[in-house]
């Protein structure tokens, strides 16, 4: 198998991903390959950790709850702490980053109720009170890691952040399954319809649906940035007028550098930011002349921010909403 076929899996199948009664199959006529060739690369590409997953993307917050957190910890405690915090299931990543504020990691759950439970169980744990920062307006979330050339992206709306809805019994065992991925079989769509009870074509017009209504961010292949060589990456966070924070959380977001771009609550005096955007690069410097430009070109130098470049992945995983 030659390097350009496995490019191409990992780079254009991240969306659009075929949803189909075999969906191998139609990847590997895509690709000029053996159905064989497609899964035994995707095999190994998850053996080496370059991708976690095929499948579902959820958006956050409309499945279940989400948030950010974070936790100021002392430096000799940190792996300590951190490995309380890994043992909740409900955490998905997990990093040290350069700040005070040096631990921050995901939290999903299937209800809001069952979001702030587990936060408070997190803090009884680590030992350490956390800043609760969830999703108030989204920008750009998670549509895929262009790994050659310039991202194309689809000109950016801002979305409020609404409650997610209550899903029913069926589509809950839905999510529970497609949270681990895709089986890397013939046809993956029948076994996950026989494991929930429900039929192939339900599982599909399902999924479908999900996407339509923007539940499903995006289905397909799961990159591992790290793994594939983006090992510097820094969260760029803005103090802006609240007035300013769609129209430049837009802006920011349809630049090829900025790989997530939202908007979350200030929690004052601690965290005065309300605008972060993550940037992703090969090497540190190149990181950080991204920054500087994206400052200047935008005119954000008068605002207060900061960088806060990631030093230790304790975890990183899917979102495990059910």
């Amino acid at each position: 198998m030659n390097d350009t076929f496995e490019f191409r899996l990992l780079n254009e199948f991240q969306r659009d991903f075929p949803l189909c009664p075999a969906p191998f199959a139609e990847l590997a006529a895509r690709l000029g390959v053996a159905e064989k060739a497609v899964l035994g690369s995707l095999e190994k590409l998850r053996r080496e950790g370059k991708i976690s997953r095929v499948g579902a993307v959820f958006a956050p917050k409309r499945i279940g709850a989400s948030t950010l957190a974070a936790m100021a910890v002392p430096p000799q405690k940190l792996a300590m702490v951190a490995a309380a915090v890994n043992r909740f299931p409900e955490v998905n990543h997990n990093y040290e980053r350069e700040h005070r504020y040096n631990l921050w990691f995901v939290v999903t759950a299937g209800s809001e109720g069952r979001l702030q439970a587990t936060l408070g169980a997190i803090e009884k744990a680590a030992g350490y009170p956390l800043l609760a920062l969830p999703l108030e307006e989204e920008f750009h979330i998670d549509l895929g890691f262009c790994l050659q050339g310039e991202k194309q992206k689809n000109v950016v709306t801002a979305r409020p952040v609404q409650p997610a809805a209550p899903i029913g019994e069926s589509e809950r065992r839905l999510v529970s399954v497609l949270q681990e991925g895709l089986p890397l079989f013939m046809r993956p769509f029948a076994l996950i319809a026989e494991r929930i009870g429900a039929s192939e074509s339900d599982v599909l017009n399902r999924i479908r649906r999900w996407l339509d209504e923007g539940d499903i961010k995006r289905f397909g292949v799961v990159v591992r940035h790290h793994e594939l060589g983006y090992t510097a990456n820094a969260m760029l966070v803005h103090d802006l007028p609240d007035e300013q924070v769609s129209e430049i959380g837009r802006a920011l977001a349809g630049e090829p550098a900025v790989t997530l771009c939202y908007r979350r609550p200030r929690r004052l005096p601690d965290w005065p930011y309300n605008l972060f955007c993550m940037i992703h690069g090969r090497e540190r410097n190149e990181v950080e002349a991204t920054i500087a430009e994206l400052r200047q070109r935008h005119g954000l130098e008068a605002f207060g921010h900061d960088v806060l470049f990631s030093l230790t992945r304790f975890k990183q995983g899917g979102a495990r909403y059910a």
